[in-house]
């Protein structure tokens, strides 16, 4: 695990956490098992949910079992997200329902709840020893019509998903930002206390 990734916190948090980011670096040569994918799905399918209504859907391409479909998945990604998930032999598409499934009424928490379902998903990847990137970067109606998505659902981000690499796999802009120290913006900045703007601490 290269260090300078490692979250730089306040107090301490809890180590799944702490080493949680998104590389671009995928080993190609490292399949990842039925076993690891069911173990994503799961951790996904626990995932809190308004009224329990569970509304995210998941595409799986695994490449190692269907290349073709793989394939149609990756050429549905930017051009400058396809340079470096060429590596990635799994990738998943989250999905988001826009009706409550016990009602049919409009569900105006889908998209957090199935953001909350693919946060758990990554967690568990961690856990798992595998790498996962989320990605906005890809043309969501050409995934759609590939895909024979409803249209009641919403493509919200593709996830690569594999093993880590070196970062010498990568090359350029991509090379640099590999090995750059994530940081984030103080608790202050976007945690408010009593009001808004009130900064939450001490």
């Amino acid at each position: 695990m290269n260090e300078n990734k490692l979250a730089s916190t306040a107090v301490p948090i809890h180590d799944l956490l702490a080493r949680r980011w998104s590389p671009r670096a995928f080993d190609a040569t490292r399949t990842v098992s039925d076993t690891q994918i069911t173990a994503l799905a799961e951790a996904a399918r626990w995932a809190p949910s308004c009224f329990g209504d569970e509304p995210w859907r998941y595409m799986v391409w695994n490449r190692n079992r269907d290349e073709a479909s793989w394939r149609a998945a990756f050429d549905c990604l930017d051009e400058g997200n396809r340079a470096w998930v060429v590596n990635a032999p799994v990738l998943m598409l989250s999905c988001a329902g826009s009706k409550y499934r016990h009602n049919g009424n409009a569900n105006r928490f889908s998209q957090h709840d199935t953001g909350a379902a693919s946060m758990a998903l990554v967690l568990e990847a961690v856990a798992l020893g595998l790498a996962a990137h989320q990605m906005a970067g890809f043309d969501a109606t050409k995934a759609r019509v590939a895909f024979a998505i409803p249209k009641e659902y919403t493509p919200m981000t593709m996830i690569a998903i594999g093993y880590q690499a070196e970062p010498q796999v990568l090359d350029g802009d991509r090379l640099v930002r590999e090995q750059t120290a994530r940081s984030r913006q103080p608790i202050r900045e976007h945690f408010f206390e009593g009001q808004w703007g009130k900064p939450f601490g001490r």
